[in-house]
């Protein structure tokens, strides 16, 4: 088993990019995440509310990232002062402190979007711990839905492809790390995996929402119902939620690449809870 395929999303919701290789750190992959699209009130957007996300694009560029549109050019935007003031918004049940990006490039959001939106930073993980429930104290996570990290594999993509009419990219699921693992849904009996030096624990598997039924470039949705739909009846948790992918929380930092060898330490009971 090995690294097939590694995903960045420098900005939450907007475009992500297959890269070579990508330092890990103790809160996720470096610069995934630190950046999230907030509305004037500070919560959260997604690809939920807002289809039109999935069509600017993001460069990471050292300290900043570069966003781009088809349609409306490129903005660069720098990464906040570290003195600059704090601001408390809100993803899912989490208020987090960031700090305000340029005004600037949330004009331009909002000039896309079509309604007010602002960009923060996160500067400092630690300002988010990851759900105790199933990470141990020193987990945290950046502005991902709530773990570092989520893999999945074209095995269980492969399964679920041969039910679709009309088979489906990973992007659809937005993952981090692809593994080439055969058969459907071998990552459910994973505890501890390493690749390279980097140990990855496995949190908890990944439930599904609508976000998954649009083209992850156009945010155009050909199927309202697929793949959750067949999904829904491959692939539960015991409770009920459709799952694709399992959230992973790394034990240490380093660096994977693409071809990395990837080696099971640790396995048990399914962990579909």
């Amino acid at each position: 088993m090995k690294v097939v395929g590694i995903y960045r999303y420098p900005v939450k919701s907007l475009r992500g990019h297959a890269v070579q290789s990508a330092d890990i750190e103790t809160m996720g992959m470096a610069g995934d995440r630190r950046w999230m699209v907030v509305d004037k009130d500070g919560h959260f957007l997604t690809i939920r509310q807002i289809p039109a996300m999935t069509t600017i694009d993001v460069d990471h560029r050292g300290t900043g990232i570069l966003l781009k549109h088809d349609k409306h050019g490129s903005h660069a935007v720098e990464a906040p002062a570290s003195d600059a003031a704090l601001r408390q918004v809100k993803i899912w049940k989490d208020m987090v402190a960031a700090r305000p990006g340029d005004p600037a490039a949330g004009a331009y959001l909002s000039t896309i979007l079509g309604r007010p939106v602002d960009l923060v930073y996160l500067d400092d993980p630690q300002n988010r711990p990851v759900d105790p429930e199933f990470g141990q104290p020193g987990d945290y996570v950046t502005f991902a839905d709530g773990f570092p990290l989520l893999v999945a594999t074209t095995g269980s993509l492969d399964h679920l492809n041969s039910h679709l009419a009309r088979p489906i990219e990973m992007a659809r699921f937005r993952p981090n790390i692809v593994l080439d693992a055969e058969g459907a849904w071998p990552e459910d009996s994973w505890k501890t995996i390493r690749i390279g030096s980097v140990e990855l624990r496995i949190a908890k598997p990944c439930a599904r929402c609508v976000i998954t039924t649009r083209d992850p470039y156009s945010g155009e949705q050909p199927d309202p119902r697929e793949p959750l739909q067949t999904l829904g009846k491959l692939h539960r948790s015991a409770k009920g939620g459709i799952i694709f992918g399992q959230n992973a929380i790394p034990n240490n930092a380093g660096t994977i690449s693409i071809g990395d060898a990837v080696e099971v330490m640790e396995a048990g009971g399914s962990n579909l809870t």
